[in-house]
């Protein structure tokens, strides 16, 4: 009897031990691939002004990662952005590129915008992006849609 308890503990510790090799086994690192569809971007902030003063900001965006490296914004909404207290709908049509290194962090830079360092989630499905443009702070999450 002691020996079929002791062989079940062996046997068992051993199975859950099972579990942890395969996550240890399991893929590595991060590519600008696992970026693909359509995800939505949240994120406030502060500007600085002219004066010196700062003043707060929002945006709400629609980004469509194409899995290459390159992105499209087919909608934003911006509120505050050169505080003068306006929400303003931006044109659809802005592009931007994004690379996306081994241990998950990157960047993305808006085509004549801003441009953001960001740290991607494991499978892709999230990221947090902060700006780099000087005289802003600005943070957010970017969550897929689809």
């Amino acid at each position: 009897m002691k020996r079929l308890v002791t062989k079940c503990v062996v046997g068992l510790s051993a199975m859950l031990c099972v579990p942890g090799l395969s996550v240890a086994n399991g893929p590595k690192g991060c590519k600008h691939d696992m970026l693909k569809g359509q995800y939505v971007f949240t994120a406030t902030g502060f500007s600085r002004a002219a004066d010196g003063s700062w003043f707060p900001k929002a945006i709400i965006e629609h980004i469509d990662f194409k899995g290459d490296g390159t992105l499209s914004v087919p909608a934003a909404t911006v509120a505050n952005r050169t505080n003068d207290g306006a929400v303003v709908q931006s044109p659809p049509g802005g592009v931007g590129a994004y690379s996306v290194n081994d241990e998950c962090t990157g960047t993305l830079q808006f085509t004549n915008g801003p441009s953001f360092n960001i740290l991607v989630a494991p499978r892709g499905d999230e990221l947090w992006m902060i700006q780099t443009n000087p005289n802003n702070v600005l943070q957010g999450n970017v969550k897929r849609l689809w």
